[in-house]
């Protein structure tokens, strides 16, 4: 018997700091959930010692873990720095590399740090109205570069595509975004582990 899967809708709310009209679990990543994340080990502490910030929420709408099925929601990144660096995410690679992402921004003003195992890396800029599209084997991170606003945006995967951490507590991404001058600069992460470093 063929078990028959029910259509349904959600509302996205502009302006509502959830979004999303229903959800069924909400997660949380604060500071002291990113150590190692960031460059800067004296400006983590010193943060770390007065406050544990919420650096990034989502908010997800639960379907299966099963191949056919996609898992969805809305993921906020507030805005700040841990020294030069700013918010963001952990970053991961999917579990089964061979899975896709796909983003669309809904506010706020960043970047998706992306690369490959090998190590070929891109950054793409995040803004309202902007889809991203991230291939499989690609790992990526989404970091608010914006001035006092959240970054929102909706992201969409396979529901058996699962999220490997552990892959980049270990090697790190290649790049990193800091500010310099105001503004937003891509720099090398000199801790990153290339392919050989790894093995």
């Amino acid at each position: 018997m063929v078990n028959i899967k029910i259509p349904f809708t959600f509302d996205v709310i502009q302006g509502d700091p959830m979004g999303l009209s229903q959800y069924d679990s909400h997660i949380t990543r604060r500071l002291s959930a990113m150590k190692g994340m960031y460059l800067d080990e004296h400006a983590f502490a010193a943060l770390a010692a007065t406050s544990d910030p919420l650096l990034y929420e989502f908010y997800e709408i639960s379907r299966p873990a099963v191949t056919g099925e996609l898992l969805h929601g809305l993921s906020i990144v507030h805005p700040g720095k841990v020294g030069d660096e700013y918010y963001m995410t952990k970053g991961h690679f999917h579990t089964i590399l061979e899975t896709a992402e796909f983003y669309y921004c809904l506010r706020g003003q960043g970047v998706m740090v992306m690369e490959t195992p090998e190590g070929v890396w891109a950054v793409e800029s995040l803004q309202p109205n902007r889809a991203l599209y991230v291939p499989p084997r690609w790992a990526h991170r989404s970091v608010n570069t914006g001035s006092g606003q959240d970054l929102v945006f909706l992201f969409v995967y396979p529901g058996n595509a699962g999220h490997d951490y552990g892959s980049i507590e270990v090697q790190g991404f290649r790049k990193l975004v800091v500010e310099r001058n105001g503004k937003p600069e891509i720099i090398d992460n000199p801790r990153w582990l290339s392919p050989k470093d790894r093995s």
